[in-house]
């Protein structure tokens, strides 16, 4: 039974067919275009998460209402001409999210950084 369950997970993860990688832009790479605004950061991490702290200038976007197809307003935010640079807690969602936006925007990036690590290399928390 255990080895039918870790199989059936190991299907489920690959079905997902994730075509978008994470980024390979570096920190300091990331961080200057957020400075310059040439990207936006977008945080696709859950409504408690997003409560509990977030980046400053942050677009909150969480990955659950983006499951069922992107809305009009939500399209909006996601400024067209600009990279769009997704972070989570941990990289999994926003290549997730990723792979759901591609499609409005051909310069989404998901980050391998999560939230904890973004404010660890300097980006500020909002107040």
């Amino acid at each position: 039974m255990k080895w039918t369950c870790t199989v059936a997970f190991i299907a489920l993860i690959t079905s997902f067919g994730f075509a978008v990688e994470h980024t390979k832009d570096s920190l300091s790479t990331i961080k200057k275009n957020v400075e310059s605004k040439k990207a936006v950061l977008v945080d696709v991490r859950e409504k408690g998460e997003w409560d509990e702290g977030h980046i400053k200038g942050a677009i909150f976007l969480p990955l659950s209402s983006l499951r069922d197809g992107i809305t009009a307003a939500e399209r909006k935010q996601l400024p067209q001409g600009k990279i769009i640079y997704l972070h989570c807690a941990v990289g999994f969602r926003a290549k997730t999210a990723a792979n759901l936006l591609e499609k409005y925007n051909a310069k989404v990036r998901p980050l391998p950084l999560g939230y904890d690590e973004l404010l660890e290399s300097g980006f500020q928390k909002a107040n």
